[in-house]
């Protein structure tokens, strides 16, 4: 279940309340649902109550406590609880994370990107600098290297959102000292873009020495995390396996392959992240901030790695390979697919082998 679905899954709670006369309000547009501020709080969170409170006539838990019987045991949903002043806290059920498993696989390269199959953008006139787009060469003149690098990309990622055409306005940025010709010489391509892209317009680009090919660089980081679930793959096949989207969670002491237990919060917390990634993609277009996207990537890659760390994808020792190993496998599948597509609208490339 993405937010979006969960969004109109408790859109649709709200209706019915109306409908059978429990709650007196307007039925809002749409809902936002997003993950909780600190862990422990479910996968995802809504203040819908406290915003149908006032209409209401009605305190917000009272509000939260009609919505939270009408969702309880909704298909996809494991559990809701309410917090605090009347916030509603969702956990999904393990077939949700299967279900988005699935889904993301089924649309590989189309999942997040709406221009998938389109053809690249190159061609069309950029709405930033009044130049045809597609990816910036080093050595281009133009407004600086960070505004011709955030533009190219703003331009994808409006294809991706399905904004293609819109006349948005380009985001006031802080520029950088430094050409795209000297950054890519001295940082590489894929280094040079991501410290370009990676800060917030209003925030000063860091440049670095050199890069560092260890974990503690956010961009090797990511890049490293989606290289590591195609070694995955790889090696699961060696063991003669594939991936298939299941439960994830602690495999039976008797090596039957059923699930001793539900999938860890690790899981759940990649599953939030995977499941989030359209609408990221969506916002950062919106709010014309590639920014998102980037720490997007960085906190699903780090995900992955404490995920992967509870959940072994792959049999050891002797162990034969389960219908567990396949779930997680895939599980990895889709999180390289997600990383993939996020890294292509950053125009970085994501390696099979680093």
């Amino acid at each position: 279940m993405t937010p979006a679905e969960l969004s109109r899954t408790v859109l649709r709670s709200v209706r019915g309340a109306v409908e059978e006369r429990e709650l007196s309000v307007p039925v809002p547009a749409r809902i936002v649902v997003q993950p909780p501020p600190r862990p422990g709080c479910g996968d995802y969170a809504s203040n819908v109550a406290l915003q149908l409170a006032k209409p209401a006539g009605r305190p917000a838990r009272e509000v939260a406590e009609i919505l939270r019987k009408r969702l309880a045991g909704t298909a996809g949903i494991d559990r809701v609880e309410i917090a605090g002043p009347g916030f509603l806290n969702f956990t999904l059920g393990d077939g949700a994370l299967v279900a988005l498993v699935r889904d993301v696989l089924a649309q590989g390269t189309a999942y997040g990107d709406r221009s998938a199959g389109d053809g690249p953008v190159a061609g069309r006139i950029s709405i930033f600098s009044g130049t045809s787009t597609g990816r910036v060469s080093a050595g281009r003149p133009g407004p600086g290297a960070r505004a011709a690098v955030v533009g190219e990309v703003l331009e994808r990622i409006g294809a991706a959102a399905g904004r293609t055409g819109r006349a948005d306005e380009p985001p006031a940025l802080v520029p950088v000292p430094d050409d795209l010709a000297t950054l890519t010489a001295r940082l590489g391509t894929d280094e040079a873009r991501w410290i370009l892209l990676r800060p917030a317009a209003h925030d000063p680009v860091r440049v670095t020495e050199r890069p560092v090919q260890r974990e503690s660089n956010p961009r090797f980081r990511v890049q490293y995390a989606h290289a590591r679930t195609r070694a995955l793959v790889r090696n699961a096949a060696d063991l003669g396996f594939m991936g298939e989207p299941g439960g994830v969670g602690a495999p039976a002491a008797d090596g039957s392959g059923a699930e001793l237990r539900p999938a860890p919060a690790s899981a759940h917390a990649l599953h939030t992240l995977l499941a989030g990634h359209p609408s990221v993609v969506e916002a950062a277009a919106r709010l014309r901030a590639p920014d998102r996207l980037v720490r997007h990537l960085e906190a699903t890659a780090d995900a992955f790695f404490r995920w992967h760390d509870d959940c072994p994808p792959l049999p050891v020792g002797e162990q034969k390979p389960l219908a567990v190993h396949r779930a997680r496998l895939a599980l990895a599948e889709a999180t390289g697919t997600v990383l993939a597509n996020g890294l292509r609208l950053l125009g970085i490339s994501a390696p099979e082998h680093l």
